[in-house]
């Protein structure tokens, strides 16, 4: 039986080192907690068949060991109990003082998480500016060093659900960018939501349904929506930011899908039909509406059903639509003089078939304006844009071949990877203004050697016709997740 203590003392202290390493969960601690004095119980068990046993035949202890279960033949005792006691009272002060000193903790279930850009750009034409305060004035700039981008987000489970999946989670996140005249470097909220899942989610070949309210990316196209570790170019699309399509809103979205096609040996899904409708605000982050009319987006997309192995794998055709309302004004006051239409079309089309892939998106804008000098003479005239943006890349490695992601090893352990690509990205804010357009070519590399870090170099050649401006820029940026 002195065995059994050397046995159980050893374990507990695995166990202790195991929960220093890597608080368990409360439910993991409650289930070793729960064996341990299961033990404690065989052991005093033991204790008594053994002191019955001896009161029985005094004359036989072998006969009483073999029955207690110690084939050393030694019988238990009660030191040997006290002991495993001792060691079970010092594994709790052990795993509890970890948890308590060691471990960050929260009310529900929760990641942490977030991305960062460190970025060196030059650029062939000098930068100038003014601003009400010498900190903001730029003097013929070149060069410079800039983290553009830092996010913190937090992610988590308000309920789960185990037996169909039906889960309330949440995403709350915020971010910092350089200081310029307008913005600074304070932490500014970004996305703040719920999302609910109306469809069972346990099994991958059933329709997909989820609510989403709160503070979040509008589902418009495909570049709009992606998120930065998705973005192979270091700069957005000029129709993202030029028609105010990138700004976060507040609203109710329900995305959703159905009839996917699922190839369990590649953990590979794609739905035949896939789907967004939401209604918010329009006036942007952070704000309440400024006025009574709410803006509506949605997104319609179609993928060509195929297994994994064929090539019209991954081949998706979508359209986007975005109609609202924007107060209007007197030109140069603050002048009221009524609401026009802002609406945003777009078709896009993705073929991502690893190892080369190409994106196109088009999108059309109409926007109303107004002319005159007083609230009597104004004048609303309607202005449209559009946007081409193409995009070329090829992969060389194993960075998005989830056979090799999903092989067991050790978390410093990733497939490195190369991606060239070449952007071509056209914006034209008045289609019925000659000369006018701006037109951005993009040639890049995008190194992965790390599984949330990359390395990125941009070369942009842009011909602004509207300023007569041609210029090059030469970006390099880290960017890196934790």
């Amino acid at each position: 039986m002195q065995q059994h203590r050397y046995w159980l003392g050893a374990g507990l202290l695995a166990l202790a080192s195991v929960g220093h390493a890597a608080a368990p969960s409360n439910e993991e601690l409650q289930k070793q907690i729960a064996a341990l004095k299961k033990a404690v119980d065989a052991l005093q068990q033991q204790l008594d068949q053994n002191a019955q046993a001896s009161k029985a035949a005094p004359s036989a202890p072998a006969a009483t060991a073999v029955a207690a279960g110690d084939a050393a033949g030694t019988p238990a005792t009660r030191e040997d109990l006290q002991g495993v006691q001792a060691d079970l009272e010092n594994f709790k002060y052990q795993v509890q003082r970890d948890r308590d000193t060691a471990t960050a903790t929260s009310t529900r279930a929760l990641n942490v998480g977030g991305t960062i850009q460190a970025r060196a750009a030059y650029s062939t034409q000098e930068t100038n500016a003014t601003a009400a305060t010498p900190a903001g004035v730029v003097n013929d700039r070149n060069s410079s060093f800039d983290v553009p981008t830092a996010i913190l987000a937090f992610t988590g489970n308000l309920y789960k659900d185990y037996d169909e999946g039906r889960n309330l989670g949440y995403r709350l996140s915020a971010g910092a960018s350089q200081q310029t005249a307008s913005n600074n470097s304070f932490l500014n909220l970004l996305d703040a939501y719920l999302t609910y899942s109306v469809l069972p989610t346990i099994d991958p070949a059933t329709p997909r349904l989820d609510i989403a309210f709160g503070q979040q990316l509008l589902p418009f196209g495909l570049e709009v929506p992606a998120t930065e570790d998705l973005k192979p170019v270091i700069l957005n699309a000029q129709f993202t930011t030029r028609l105010g399509l990138a700004q976060r809103q507040i609203g109710l979205i329900a995305r959703g899908d159905f009839d996917p096609v699922v190839d369990y040996g590649y953990n590979y899904r794609a739905p035949l039909i896939s789907y967004a409708f939401g209604v918010v605000n329009g006036n942007g982050p952070n704000t309440s509406d400024n006025n009574s009319a709410k803006d509506w987006v949605g997104r319609l997309a179609f993928t060509v059903p195929s297994d994994y192995n064929s090539w019209w794998r991954q081949l998706t055709v979508g359209g986007s639509f975005y109609r609202g309302k924007a107060n209007l004004f007197v030109p140069g006051s603050s002048t009221l003089v009524g609401t026009g239409d802002r609406v945003r079309y777009g078709l896009d089309v993705t073929y991502n078939h690893e190892p080369f892939g190409v994106t196109y998106e088009y999108i059309q804008g109409r926007d109303d304006t107004t002319s005159g000098t007083t609230a009597a003479n104004t004048k609303v005239a309607s202005i449209k844009s559009d946007s081409h943006t193409a995009t070329l890349f090829y992969n060389i490695g194993e960075q998005f071949v989830k056979g090799f992601r999903a092989q067991g090893r050790y978390d410093d352990w990733w497939p490195k990877s190369y991606q060239p690509f070449f952007r071509y990205d056209r914006f034209d804010p008045n289609t019925d203004k000659q000369s006018d357009e701006s037109t951005v070519y993009t040639a890049g590399l995008n190194v992965f050697f790390a599984q949330t870090t990359k390395f990125q170099l941009n070369v942009n050649y842009t011909d602004d016709k509207a300023k007569n401006l041609s210029y090059s820029d030469f970006l390099a940026q880290f960017q890196f997740g934790f």
